[in-house]
């Protein structure tokens, strides 16, 4: 997998607010095409157009550039997904079909469903990354799906479960189809349809803890 090399014309005039996003933009292709451990910080600014420089003038090492990545990219759809929940009034099985159809838009249209397969294939020989991943992601993720199973129990709308284990009911699916994405999608014919398994999905799982 080759990565793309970002337009270097104009670069040097543009604001300095603007290029850690163009870093940040070059680094996820690196990754995605590479890996961690393979990707190097040249490899990063020759994809945002930059000389190496200027990246370390924002971001002290390829560890701090993955995890602002991941803070950026992750933490900004965590943030609205928040925002919405807390404001929410309605059921707890139309609330659900908004959070993995929003999953699912990040899957079928974003770069983004590299970071997940990163982060598993790269877990062994970077423990503190998988590690951030898991606090950041993973365990403010499940926060948000915890509340509202418990939510739905409380209001007789699910049966009373383990909230921990319809919540990782409800993600594994989804988890599945990143790494299925990233990894062998390349070598399937007829694309898949991953809104139509988000709806199958979430029929079968509300089906399954309805009262």
């Amino acid at each position: 997998m080759e990565y793309e090399t970002a337009e270097p014309a104009g670069r040097w005039t543009r604001r300095k607010n603007e290029r850690p996003g163009e870093i940040l933009d070059a680094a996820l292709r690196v990754f995605a095409a590479k890996g961690f451990a393979a990707a190097r910080m040249e490899d990063i600014a020759k994809a945002a157009g930059v000389t190496k420089g200027t990246i370390y003038l924002y971001y002290e090492n390829k560890e701090q550039v993955f995890k602002s990545l991941v803070l950026e990219l992750i933490g900004g759809v965590m943030s609205g997904v928040e925002t919405h929940v807390g404001t929410y009034q309605g059921p707890v099985s139309d609330l659900l079909r908004f959070v993995l159809k929003n999953i699912a838009v990040v899957m079928i249209h974003s770069d983004r469903i590299a970071l997940p397969k990163i982060i598993i294939a790269e877990a062994g020989n970077f423990p503190a990354l998988a590690e951030f991943w898991k606090r950041e992601v993973i365990d403010r993720g499940m926060g948000i799906l915890g509340k509202l199973m418990q939510r739905g129990i409380e209001s007789g709308e699910f049966r009373a479960l383990p909230t921990d284990h319809m919540v990782r009911l409800l993600i594994a699916p989804m988890l599945l189809s990143a790494i299925w994405r990233t990894t062998f999608e390349q070598f399937e014919q007829t694309p898949f349809d991953y809104q139509a398994f988000v709806e199958t999905h979430l029929d079968v799982f509300l089906r399954g803890v309805s009262p």
